[in-house]
């Protein structure tokens, strides 16, 4: 499975529960999240999509922790499932 299609799947789950997955670009930031998830709430998290068993470079895992220092989560998901598990998550909160 590509990581097109996870991040196809995560965008129209979250758009099933009234959410938005944004493409996340930040210029002059290499390395940052693939996608800021809004939900409904307002919780906002960062999601990095990969290719099943692919994991983050080092400048993304160095990124992911800038934002978690800041008190954001950041979300690795390499697959549907995870997506799922992401999804699950956070319709508990």
């Amino acid at each position: 499975m590509r990581e097109a299609a996870i991040e196809a799947y995560l965008r129209d789950r979250v758009k099933e529960l009234g959410g938005k997955a944004c493409k996340f670009v930040s210029p002059g930031n290499t390395g940052v999240p693939d996608r800021l998830v809004c939900l409904p709430g307002g919780r906002a998290v960062f999601v990095e999509l990969k290719a099943p068993g692919k994991q983050p470079t080092a400048l993304q895992r160095s990124q992911h922790k800038k934002l978690e220092s800041l008190g954001f989560e950041v979300w690795v998901i390499d697959r549907k499932e995870r997506v799922d598990q992401f999804i699950a998550e956070y319709m508990g909160r």
